[in-house]
């Protein structure tokens, strides 16, 4: 790390030292030749230090590119998906699929179709492990690697953690360039990085930028999210590859980008090395992750919050709902209680406690400080196993075998045994949402794939067909009414209709 703090914090230096006192000596070197002799430098002097310094910074970043390059690879993902089409016929091809239906009457017939993508992997394994991101590889039949050496390799998926978006896949190879991973929790807003990967299938692709923000959280990315942000460019394809320092150590695995555009705007987000190595040293043991429950829904705090419940700022956690037999529950921790510390650790927002929780080992006595009515207090709760956590690998709902409403732009289904069950929704019954259109009133929404539709307007919904009803008399500028599920929360969506 040395190294890095050393080029970082010279660079600095050295551009101060051009841009103030150059540019000083620069309006000085005009004075007549009469001037106080000694006083100014010769400009050749001042020219080698700042070429010494431009190649001091050039040698840093070339050296952390070829570092890192070695072991970030390719990952080529295949999917085979069913579509709704007609018989494959010369006639159909020369008039189009809805004028063949209508005059000809084929039945529509489920067609497969490969939808291939690509996305990152960092190697972390001489004996080919490669950490990588969830939605990478999530779905995929076929994952097809190429190493440094230009050779392909299938590889298999070891284990997989929707709920952080890492994942773990093998090829079988030895010998390869493995990662070194650096320690995210020392990096600093400001310092210089590199991110490696495969945007828009140009291989290995090195970009640089500064660490923008740390622990951003609340992205709507992941369930536990701890980003940190970045402005190197990061593109379609990166997802998965090297977020490293200037040494070369890896310090995130860039997962997404904020982007009304679809490519990079400045705003890269990365999942901390730290993290990434807990859940992939969990999957590589057991095959899933085992976190901590303590069993509490919390909030954070709005500045209109802070009088009425007799608190000194918005700092802390608000517990809006505390689960039955919980440990929560057991520790008497109660609606309207303020979490501000766990086992010593103080909390400052919702994300914290949410994540603090997680990375607690079941089992765990924890002490917790909490504000109730303006007093704080301490107690002890014993945690538990974060409920529905059986498998590293949840199935996904198939894709949109349903309907689509054209006016809100979603696929719905609906909700089977087999979904509930795959989904964790119990006996619960409405649609499922398969699917939904970028720039719709849907997207517009928020909703998501996954998401339980329960009511519209108050009207329980059981099928798509209900669903159909019950839109089908929305007008341009009426308001749906959305009650929805998603995971263990319930709450309404109001819905626009364009």
């Amino acid at each position: 790390m040395k190294k890095c703090v050393r080029v970082k914090y010279s660079a600095f230096a050295w551009i101060f030292f051009f841009v103030v006192i150059g540019g000083t000596w620069l309006r000085c070197s005009d004075r007549p030749a009469d001037a106080t002799p000694g006083q100014n430098k010769p400009k050749a002097v001042e020219a080698t230090r700042i070429h010494a310094l431009m190649d001091e910074i050039s040698d840093a970043f070339e050296g952390a590119a070829n570092k890192v390059s070695a072991f970030v690879v390719p990952i080529f993902a295949e999917q085979v998906v069913q579509t709704q089409g007609l018989p494959d016929d010369s006639f159909r091809q020369f008039f189009g699929d809805d004028l063949f239906r209508r005059f000809f009457g084929a039945p529509p017939q489920a067609q497969k179709r490969t939808v291939r993508s690509l996305g990152s992997g960092v190697i972390v394994s001489p004996d080919g492990h490669i950490l990588t991101n969830n939605h990478v590889v999530a779905g995929a039949s076929k994952l097809t690697v190429i190493l440094g050496d230009k050779k392909k390799y299938a590889a298999k998926v070891i284990g997989t953690d929707p709920l952080t978006d890492v994942a773990v896949i093998k090829v079988d190879a030895q010998n390869l360039p493995a990662a070194v991973l650096g320690d995210s929790d020392s990096v600093q807003v400001g310092q210089w990085v590199i991110a490696v990967g495969n945007p828009f299938e140009l291989l290995r692709t090195v970009t640089h930028g500064i660490i923008s923000a740390k622990g951003r959280s609340s992205v709507g990315l992941a369930t536990y999210e701890d980003f940190i942000q970045t402005d190197a460019p990061i593109n379609p394809g990166n997802s998965g590859g090297a977020l490293a320092d200037l040494d070369g150590n890896v310090i995130g695995i860039n997962t997404a980008i904020s982007s009304p555009t679809g490519g990079n705007v400045g705003l890269g987000f990365a999942i901390p090395i730290n993290m990434a190595k807990s859940v992939m040293k969990e999957l590589l043991s057991t095959g899933r992750v085992i976190r901590g429950y303590l069993g509490v829904s919390a909030q954070d705090i709005d500045d209109s919050l802070v009088k009425p419940l007799k608190l000194r700022d918005t700092k802390g956690a608000l517990v809006g709902e505390v689960t039955p037999e919980s440990p929560a529950d057991r520790a008497q921790i109660k609606p309207g209680d303020v979490i501000v510390e766990f086992n010593g650790k103080k909390v400052e927002s919702s994300s914290e406690i949410h994540n603090m929780a997680a990375r607690t080992a079941p089992g765990t006595s924890v002490k917790i400080g909490l504000l109730r009515n303006g007093e704080k207090i301490e107690v002890t709760a014993t945690m538990g196993e974060r409920p529905g956590e059986k498998t590293a690998k949840p199935a996904q709902p198939e894709e949109a075998k349903g309907p689509t409403s054209q006016k809100l732009g979603l696929g719905i289904q609906t909700l089977t045994p087999d979904i509930a069950q795959q989904l964790g929704y119990g006996n619960d019954k409405g649609v499922v949402i398969t699917d939904v259109a970028p720039g719709s009133p849907a997207d517009d929404a928020m909703l998501q794939r996954s998401d339980l539709i329960k009511e519209v307007n108050r009207v329980p919904v059981r099928t798509t067909q209900d669903f159909e009803k019950a839109v089908r008399g929305a007008k341009s500028g009426d308001s749906l009414a959305l009650l929805v599920r998603r995971d263990k929360e319930t709450f309404f969506v109001p819905l626009k209709i364009q």
